[in-house]
């Protein structure tokens, strides 16, 4: 985790709303979810990190299971997805209670379009393989052709995917959740979408290359949802 920006970045503008608008942010969540205002979200916390501006520490992989009757899914997963320095940091991890049932949340935020683009990091034999293995195993799964680059462009976005199948097939009714920040801080670096059309144009660019189809096993378990780092509602 970088250092959290100073008034700009998904990060800031995220902890602005999860802290300071709850409320609102959890209801616009749910409606995103199509699920009804009586549902709740309950937010796992965070570790502390010493030694860092922002002294804290993200989740990681699938560690928020620790404690978890899902515990035993760690040694699957260690076979399914390489653990070393690039395994997924996670912005925002949640259980969801609604029509008497718990799914797990995993949320990821974006502020800025550079944000979305991302290669695959690994530098190990093995761990190439093994990410190699997994997404042909999800592609094969999801009817996306074999030939997409699920490595390549778009890589935070398609291991978040492989995740999501990884516990929906193995007991954990689980959803993805991108949140898409409006309005934050432009700059030469920092291309910030003034309006939503802008992140509509770069996610159906990152739709085309990853290749899910219209009718997929994780249809309604990916949600979108834009929010105007001011508050003002985003349709």
């Amino acid at each position: 985790m970088g250092d959290i920006g100073y008034g700009y970045g998904s990060e800031c503008h995220l902890l602005r709303w999860m802290g300071r608008h709850r409320s609102v942010f959890d209801k616009l969540l749910l409606k995103a979810m199509g699920l009804k205002e009586e549902a709740l979200i309950a937010w796992m916390d965070f570790d502390f990190k010493s030694g860092k501006l922002w002294p804290d520490k993200e989740l990681k992989g699938l560690e928020f299971l620790k404690g978890t009757q899902y515990r035993g899914l760690q040694k699957k997963w260690a076979e399914f997805w390489p653990l070393g320095g690039g395994i997924h940091n996670w912005d925002a991890v949640g259980w969801l209670k609604a029509n008497g049932k718990q799914e797990l949340l995993l949320l990821e935020a974006k502020a800025h379009l550079g944000e979305i683009v991302s290669d695959c990091g690994a530098v190990s034999k093995d761990s190439i393989k093994k990410i190699e293995e997994a997404f042909h195993q999800v592609k094969s799964a999801l009817h996306v052709p074999a030939d997409q680059d699920w490595v390549k462009r778009y890589y935070q976005f398609t291991n978040r995917v492989a995740t999501l199948h990884f516990l929906q097939t193995n007991g954990i009714d689980a959803r993805l959740i991108f949140v898409y920040f409006i309005g934050d801080t432009f700059d030469a670096e920092r291309r910030s979408p003034q309006a939503k059309k802008e992140w509509e144009q770069a996610l159906s660019d990152q739709a085309e290359w990853v290749g899910l189809p219209s009718e997929h096993a994780l249809m309604g378990r990916i949600h979108k949802v834009f929010l105007r780092v001011d508050g003002e509602n985003v349709e």
